[in-house]
């Protein structure tokens, strides 16, 4: 640059000499034309001034034409050192910016690497996540096939449910009402084991000898029945062969007889002193035979009831008890 500024002064000197000299060079020139004219010179020399002076004035005109290219290159280096003023500063300019550029690319470039670094963990945790939402859709396939079918059952208990209920609030209902009912039954009962246990207790079964034959007699003759198994109540008499009521009541007897002789054998049933009921069997020969009969009486207390045999009549029993005499207690009026 200062290398071209001092060829341009010194252009600009020259040209400024060549001004002063186009009026004073030129007067020279003529003076010196004048010079040799008076003054006589060989042919050569002549000849060598020509092309001097031809040379001098070419040298000027180049002179005036880089005076000219000067003025133009001072324009030119004017503008240049204009425009290299506004590069300067837009250099300027643009250093500061490139300088913050390149800081922030630097801070880009390392956020990079970190979101790099992210992206790549993120991309795995991705495909992490991939697999096992794989893996929870084909369980969530699995659920809802399950669900489904839970679903199914649960409206099928869910019916069955309501069935039961219904049923059951019916059962429920029929429970009370048989708990109701239980309870009257139980208390019946309790009533009537209380009417039991306040209830007097006759019975009383007999047989009638282990002796063999009894009879014939020639009177009617009370059968005493001596084998006692049960008397409850002591309501009959061993001793006489009467049964003796011990309260108002309703009494069933039953009585079976046997006999072996050939001939009569039989029985009269007496209430007190009256005959109620008379039962006979005729045997052509020798041989076991029975008869049983049952009666029922409605007796006052002090009411008596006893067996006869019939004179000319006979029984027979032994160990066996074939002629048993029993009776019992129904029920009180």
């Amino acid at each position: 640059m200062r290398v071209g500024l001092g060829l341009l002064l010194l252009v600009l000197g020259l040209c400024g000499s060549g001004a002063h000299g186009e009026g004073g060079g030129l007067s020279k020139v003529s003076e010196i034309s004048q010079f040799q004219k008076t003054a006589p010179r060989d042919a050569d020399e002549e000849s060598t001034k020509q092309t001097t002076e031809q040379t001098t004035t070419d040298i000027w005109a180049e002179l005036r034409a880089l005076r000219d290219m000067v003025v133009v290159l001072t324009v030119r280096v004017d503008m240049l050192q204009r425009e290299n003023s506004d590069q300067a500063t837009a250099l300027n300019s643009l250093g500061t910016r490139l300088t913050a550029t390149e800081s922030k690319t630097s801070d880009l470039e390392r956020k990079n690497a970190d979101l790099q670094t992210r992206l790549s963990s993120t991309e795995r945790e991705l495909l992490l996540s991939k697999s096992r939402i794989d893996q929870l859709e084909r369980e969530n396939a699995v659920q809802t096939t399950e669900l489904r079918s839970l679903g199914t059952r649960l409206t099928a208990t869910e019916s069955k449910t309501s069935d039961l209920e219904k049923k059951n609030s019916d059962l429920q209902t029929r429970l009370s009402s048989s708990e109701r009912e239980l309870l009257v039954i139980k208390s019946r009962i309790d009533q009537l084991e209380t009417g039991i246990a306040e209830k007097p207790k006759v019975a009383f079964y007999t047989a009638l000898t282990d002796t063999g034959y009894v009879g014939p007699y020639n009177t009617d003759t009370t059968l005493k029945y001596s084998k006692v198994f049960t008397n409850i109540g002591n309501a009959y008499n061993p001793a006489t062969g009467f049964f003796t009521a011990p309260l108002n009541g309703v009494y069933s007897f039953q009585f079976t007889m046997c006999g072996h002789k050939a001939g009569y054998m039989g029985v009269y049933v007496y209430k007190n002193n009256q005959n109620i009921m008379f039962n006979l069997e005729h045997k052509k020969e020798a041989a076991y035979r029975y008869f049983t009969n049952s009666v029922v009486f409605n007796l006052r207390a002090g009411d008596e009831i006893h067996l006869v045999l019939p004179s000319g009549h006979s029984l027979f029993d032994s160990a066996n008890n074939h002629n048993t005499f029993s009776g019992s207690l129904l029920f009180p009026l």
